[in-house]
């Protein structure tokens, strides 16, 4: 795989993962305790974490690369 394609999954994870905070920041109030679990525990982990792999993921991949070597 190369990377263009794993660029494109990690991008496209961010932003699918991104959608249910969307909705719960915009959703009634009455139906927040419903999304607060999924949301502060599984979507915006996710998110941030491939955020942060789309941002500094090169750096994280070149000190992996050397301590192998």
């Amino acid at each position: 795989m190369n990377d263009a394609t794993k660029r494109s999954i990690v991008r496209w994870i961010h932003v699918i993962f991104a959608i249910p905070i969307l909705g719960y920041i915009y959703s009634p109030f009455d139906k927040l305790p419903g999304y607060a679990f999924r949301t502060r525990y599984i979507f915006l982990p996710v998110m941030v974490l491939s955020g942060l792999w789309m941002w500094k993921g090169h750096v994280l991949r070149r000190l992996i690369s050397k301590r192998s070597a």
